[in-house]
């Protein structure tokens, strides 16, 4: 495995900083589905990439590049997004819904 490679994965580890069984239990809530863009039909993107993320976790290797491609984009879009935490109560806002739909729970 190469040193981009393993790095891909441990970034990834580190932002998505929630269970499979969590992340499962939270894309089950009405909260879950209240954001994020829709791309065509009922489930938003942020949803979508939950559901991914759970496969993802479950994983131990053999990693597609397709993987590793949604796993630098959930990089990229918990650092994007943590980078425009807003101030006040976070627990029922939408940009922490969001962060969740991506494995990322910013009150941990």
């Amino acid at each position: 495995m190469s040193k981009d490679v393993k790095s891909v994965i441990g970034e990834f580890h580190q932002v998505v900083n929630m269970t499979p069984k969590e992340l499962e239990t939270w894309l089950d809530t009405d909260e879950s589905q209240t954001v994020g863009q829709k791309d065509g039909d009922d489930e938003s993107i942020g949803h979508k990439s939950g559901q991914r993320i759970i496969q993802l976790l479950q994983k131990k290797d053999d990693y597609t590049d397709d993987d590793l491609s949604h796993m630098k984009k959930v990089v990229s879009y918990v650092r994007r997004h943590m980078a425009q935490r807003p101030s006040g109560d976070l627990e029922h806002t939408r940009w922490y819904y969001s962060l969740k739909n991506w494995g990322h729970d910013p009150l941990k």
